[in-house]
């Protein structure tokens, strides 16, 4: 993976692209880390089924956590505006400013909407402390914490984004 620059999406070079920059880095080297354990605990598994003829329960409770981590911390943290899946057959036709209004509209809502849903994902994901997975029976809160990390990134990126968009010149 590679980390987002954060002149990309977090404005002027200053202290707050630096600062995107270091949680870029960590989250880049996080999710390795994570992609490592996946492949290493995958391994286990195949070797523990075939060699030893046992099945190994936990392996698959601990690697779709790691997955779900990954997809969240990479998507809030690492990927870049321009690597999202996008329906932009309108956008590529508007003028420069049309594109910075609807890159403007687009971000309010996207950020609004999330940081209206925030803190009921933030409680419901607090409540689940009393629920436990399977297997290693791990706290659902700490397994679910991502989902809260990863909205929590989109309303930073996209309040900064619309701060970069407004301290700019328009075309």
């Amino acid at each position: 993976m590679e980390a987002q620059g954060g002149s990309g999406d977090l404005g002027d070079g200053g202290a707050a692209s630096r600062l995107g920059d270091r949680i870029a880095g960590a989250a880049d080297i996080l999710c390795s880390v994570m992609f490592v354990a996946v492949f290493a605990i995958f391994c286990l598994k195949i070797a523990s089924r075939y060699l030893a003829e046992d099945a190994l329960a936990w392996a698959d409770e601990v690697s779709v956590i790691l997955f779900i981590w990954i997809i969240f911390i990479a998507n809030g943290y690492l990927m870049r505006e321009r690597q999202q899946i996008s329906f932009d057959i309108i956008y590529r036709n508007l003028s420069e400013q049309g594109r910075r209004r609807a890159e403007i509209v687009r971000l309010a809502l996207v950020g609004g909407l999330f940081a209206a849903a925030l803190p009921g994902a933030v409680d419901y994901v607090l409540f689940l402390w009393r629920e436990r997975t399977p297997v290693l029976e791990w706290r659902l809160d700490v397994v679910y914490f991502c989902f809260a990390l990863y909205m929590a990134a989109i309303c930073v990126r996209s309040a900064v984004r619309l701060v970069a968009l407004a301290r700019s010149p328009s075309p």
